[in-house]
């Protein structure tokens, strides 16, 4: 085995020994539609099998640090940000998510490739272990936040290594989050309090940042193991 190939296994090794096998079972409905979901117009982003639907930020394909584990698409390795490949304009998307202790990553929707990076036209759900990263310090923040724009309560995130349930509703400039069934982000892109918090904040000089009608749905890889399973979307007119 060459050097390159056992610090990458040694790196795998210790990542699930971060987090373990037995909190990433996913639940035998995970990944999967009913009935009234289809009738009601949801469908899957993520089989719980294989990487279909998703490439890497900027590339033709996933990244292999990205792998199906579990019935989850997790992060195992250094791999980049991923995104669907079709873009969504006005949608109500679900899913669950899983971090490690310590561990940061996030969800953004309507992202571009015009700038050099994801979060520079995306806003950012923030995924987050509250209890053990610095940024849970902040409820800007936060886990459930609008990265560094809308803050998010405390006490409603899920402990490292627990599943955490998202429902993030995106129709014209209105946008929800909600976390565990609590709506803890409400806002209005390009409304004036808005454009004044985003003017306050890093993303001031990135033209794209929230002005994208659609764009893609994407998913951080921030350096920490993070799952995400029973990713599913229902388009709105």
């Amino acid at each position: 085995m060459t050097h390159v190939r056992l610090v990458s296994a040694l790196a795998s090794v210790l990542a699930l020994a971060a987090f373990p096998a037995s909190t990433v079972s996913a639940q035998g409905t995970a990944n999967s539609l009913t009935a009234a979901e289809r009738a009601d117009g949801w469908r899957l982003l993520f089989d719980g099998k294989t990487t279909a639907g998703w490439r890497g930020w900027k590339l033709d394909s996933m990244p292999h640090g990205w792998q199906v584990v579990d019935g989850a698409l997790t992060r195992v390795a250094s791999a980049g940000d991923i995104m669907t490949k079709d873009k969504y304009a006005n949608f109500e998307l679900s899913l669950e998510w899983k971090i490690s202790e310590g561990g940061n990553s996030g969800i953004f929707y309507r992202a571009s490739e015009d700038d050099d990076a994801i979060y520079w036209s995306a806003p950012e759900m923030q995924v987050l272990d509250d209890a053990k990263h610095p940024d849970g310090k902040s409820r800007l923040t936060a886990a459930g936040a609008d990265y560094d724009i809308y803050p998010s309560p405390a006490g409603v995130v899920k402990p490292a290594g627990q599943w955490n349930e998202v429902r993030l509703v995106v129709k014209g400039n209105h946008v929800e989050h909600w976390l565990n069934g609590v709506k803890v982000v409400d806002y209005e892109l390009g409304s004036p309090d808005w454009e004044k918090r985003v003017q306050a904040s890093k993303f001031a000089p990135h033209k794209f940042y929230g002005r994208n009608a659609s764009g893609y749905i994407g998913l951080q890889d921030h350096g920490d193991r993070v799952a995400f399973r029973d990713i599913k979307i229902k388009v709105l007119p």
